[in-house]
């Protein structure tokens, strides 16, 4: 059991004053937190590390332009408790050299894993449908019910919305300019890259990069701790089904 400097247990401090343990618990965890924050940063300062800065998320100015979608926001309000449930969607771009390489992909929402990508050297419907069929592979064509994006025009499109709807797959999307409602890709972009290092033209070709994008996809699917999970998203996929053996995966 924990104790004090006093040689008290911390659950018998909370029976006396009257602490909930949690709060105790909690209270340490923030300050080991703070205490790790306030080293980090005085080893950057020694060794003259500066912080990185996350880029701007790039504007899709064409699609601003267009008309609403017809398809409302099917999860909001919603959180899954199974995998396979519900998939977000989305691209980004990564800028090489003097071009860029864009990176769609596709999270399950209750484990966060990503469970399929795609790159390629243009933002089309071609990427964001590859990176959907690699997440059925991937989960052995077990279909979610719901897969969310936004209105951009590569998922506003009759192939897109074509092959979900025929799968059985309900279509969601986003309100136009709110980028809030697909927080969670929006996320993990922000934290893959900052992960991957920001400064691309580091990798000596394209091919390196691609296969640094790769590496890192793997890195946040089964070593990255998530704050949420408290753990990887594939630990906590395999912890799921550990508890419910009649849904594992084949």
């Amino acid at each position: 059991m924990a104790k004090v400097k006093s040689g008290v247990p911390v659950m018998e401090l909370s029976k006396q004053y009257g602490i909930h343990f949690k709060t105790i618990t909690n209270s340490f965890s923030l300050m080991c937190r703070e205490t790790l924050r306030e080293a980090g940063k005085r080893v950057m300062r020694i060794n003259h590390i500066k912080p990185t800065k996350r880029g701007c998320k790039l504007r899709k100015r064409r699609d601003e332009r267009r008309p609403e979608a017809i398809y409302p926001n099917e999860i909001k309000g919603v959180c899954p408790i199974v995998p396979n449930l519900v998939y977000v969607g989305d691209f980004t771009y990564i800028k090489y050299k003097e071009g860029y390489l864009y990176l769609a992909t596709y999270m399950d929402l209750f484990t966060r894993e990503i469970v399929g990508w795609a790159v390629s050297n243009k933002h089309t419907k071609e990427l964001v449908l590859d990176a959907l069929l690699a997440a059925f592979e991937q989960t052995g064509y077990k279909l979610p019910r719901v897969i969310h994006t936004d209105q951009g025009s590569e998922y506003n499109c009759k192939p897109y919305t074509g092959l979900v709807k025929y799968l059985g797959i309900t279509v969601s999307m986003s309100k136009k300019a709110s980028p809030w409602e697909n927080g969670y890709q929006e996320s993990f972009y922000s934290n893959f890259k900052t992960d991957l290092g920001l400064e691309f033209d580091r990798f000596s070709s394209l091919g390196e990069l691609i296969e640094a994008i790769h590496q890192q996809i793997n890195y946040h699917n089964n070593q990255r701790i998530h704050t949420a999970l408290r753990m990887s998203p594939v630990q906590f996929k395999l912890k799921y089904y550990q508890s419910h053996p009649s849904e594992c995966q084949s």
